[in-house]
């Protein structure tokens, strides 16, 4: 092979990438598949589409390396196939929000400052709920909390929340999260709390952004 043609097929391997996440239903699989592995009809459930369509942006990302598939009995169980792979997710969302105005213009109305956490404010928040100053819950369903976590959160999946209130301090500030920026459980979680007397707030980063930003994450079961 020449160079030229060296050259070629190894732009167009990278190119395999670029394809498979040019679908935003595929984006957010990716997203959705940062949480933990799931069945293409959690997958389905989650992303708002039929399972045929799932099956069909997952086989994309398969063919692109990007997802993994296991066999469970009748299921078919997706994972991301490395840390990597939310990682990309991250920088992907990172460069549109840096480049493209639109989104710029949606993100804005979504979250204020102090919602969007630095290197610094992240370490912040971690030394304030490790003092009880702060009270901090992951309110994605119990699976994905299990998987991966920020540390000294508590599960407090939003589908349970209302039920839940009282396992909450009402004299400290409570901040919520979900999946990250473009998840919208934790914004249900704090306009609840809001409506029943409590201090909340939410911040943008999930797991993914914590994790491709370089800080601990914790795993297990939730506290109780």
């Amino acid at each position: 092979m020449d160079s030229r043609k060296l050259k070629d097929h190894l732009y167009e391997q990278v190119a395999r990438i670029g394809r498979a996440v040019s679908s935003p239903k595929r984006l957010e699989l990716l997203e959705i598949l940062a949480q933990g592995e799931k069945a293409v009809e959690q997958l389905a459930q989650e992303a708002s589409i039929d399972v045929k369509l799932a099956s069909a942006h997952l086989r994309v990302l398969k063919a692109a390396q990007l997802v993994q598939v296991r066999h469970a009995g009748k299921s078919r169980i997706y994972r991301l196939s490395g840390a990597d792979v939310a990682a990309l997710w991250v920088a992907l969302r990172s460069v549109a929000e840096a480049h493209v105005a639109d989104l710029q213009l949606v993100m804005q109305q979504l979250f204020a400052g102090p919602e969007r956490l630095t290197p610094e404010s992240s370490q912040t928040l971690l030394a304030k709920v490790r003092q009880g100053q702060v009270t901090l819950i992951d309110v994605r369903p119990a699976d994905e909390y299990r998987t991966a976590h920020l540390p000294q959160a508590r599960s407090l999946p939003l589908a349970e929340l209302e039920s839940r209130l009282r396992e909450l301090p009402r004299d400290k500030d409570v901040v919520a999260y979900c999946r990250g920026p473009f998840c919208v459980m934790a914004d249900a979680a704090v306009k609840l709390l809001v409506r029943q007397g409590f201090r909340a707030g939410k911040i943008a980063e999930g797991v993914a952004e914590w994790q491709a930003a370089g800080l601990p994450l914790a795993h297990g079961a939730a506290q109780d």
